[in-house]
């Protein structure tokens, strides 16, 4: 197994940072936003909370509870992830607003200390992640990814953007470049001697390098300049990856610089999310 050891501090940080702006963005909320719908199949405004409740009640040992629905046979469930996620959204299903935030921030306050007093050891430890096994930190920068995208959501379903700044998206970024050699060698099939930059622009923005040898890889930097150069925002860029928003309106938003093919494939092919 590879082991990915990520340095604690900074994703706990992370995670303080955006469950604090996601805080302050449900505290502005009327209760009528909290049923606005998502871009995510049959989520609304207070299932995204309900998911975020059910996985950090999960991280603390919390069980499942069980659902008098086959969550399995809905329609935007499609594996066992989203059965569990269902599970807990259907669990939660009906609670008034102010008792969804109290919950939320009661227990993202509890899950701040239990990761501040976690010592390496158990930082570093073989873990269950939703990219496979890896280590615990590991699983914690992908919740920061997963709890800032779900901020997101949650901005676009009641029109307030913003959380572009501080280490929560630094981390998310982190998280998502490593997938970039997945998507360009196995999603988008690029051959090999394949050299494929995406410029993020905005705040937060980066440029990523991912070459393809024998298998595909993000680089520091290119051996020769890039064969496709994709220019987007960190927005357009983190809702294309997330399903959020489909190739042909993602297009709109990007430029394609160098091979418009292979560019177009990195396109249709971006979205990696499960």
């Amino acid at each position: 197994m590879a082991r990915t050891e990520i340095p604690k501090e900074p994703v706990v940080e992370a995670l303080g940072d955006v469950w604090a702006s996601t805080r302050g963005l449900l505290a502005g909320l009327d209760e009528e936003q909290w049923s606005n719908q998502s871009a995510l199949p049959g989520w609304d405004v207070s299932d995204l909370v309900a998911h975020v409740i059910g996985t950090e009640s999960m991280l603390s040992g919390m069980d499942v509870p069980p659902s008098e629905t086959d969550v399995n046979e809905l329609a935007h469930v499609h594996n066992p992830i989203g059965a569990f996620n269902e599970m807990w959204i259907r669990h939660l299903d009906g609670t008034p607003p102010a008792e969804m935030l109290r919950r939320f921030e009661t227990l993202t306050a509890e899950r701040l200390v239990a990761l501040e007093a976690m010592d390496d050891a158990a930082w570093n430890a073989e873990s269950f992640t939703p990219a496979g096994k890896d280590t615990y930190g590991r699983f914690m920068r992908i919740r920061v990814f997963d709890c800032w995208l779900h901020e997101q959501d949650i901005r676009d379903a009641v029109d307030r953007p913003g959380g572009y700044d501080g280490p929560a998206v630094e981390q998310t970024l982190d998280e998502m470049s490593s997938a970039l050699g997945y998507v360009v060698g196995k999603l988008a099939g690029a051959p090999a001697g394949s050299r494929v930059t995406y410029v993020l622009t905005g705040p937060g923005g980066r440029d990523v390098h991912v070459e393809v040898g024998a298998r595909a890889a993000v680089v520091d930097e290119l051996s020769a300049p890039a064969t496709v150069t994709l220019t987007m925002t960190v927005g357009t860029f983190v809702r294309l990856s997330g399903g959020r928003i489909d190739a042909a309106d993602a297009m709109e938003h990007l430029t394609i610089d160098g091979d418009g093919a292979l560019g177009r494939r990195l396109v249709e092919h971006g979205a990696y999310t499960i």
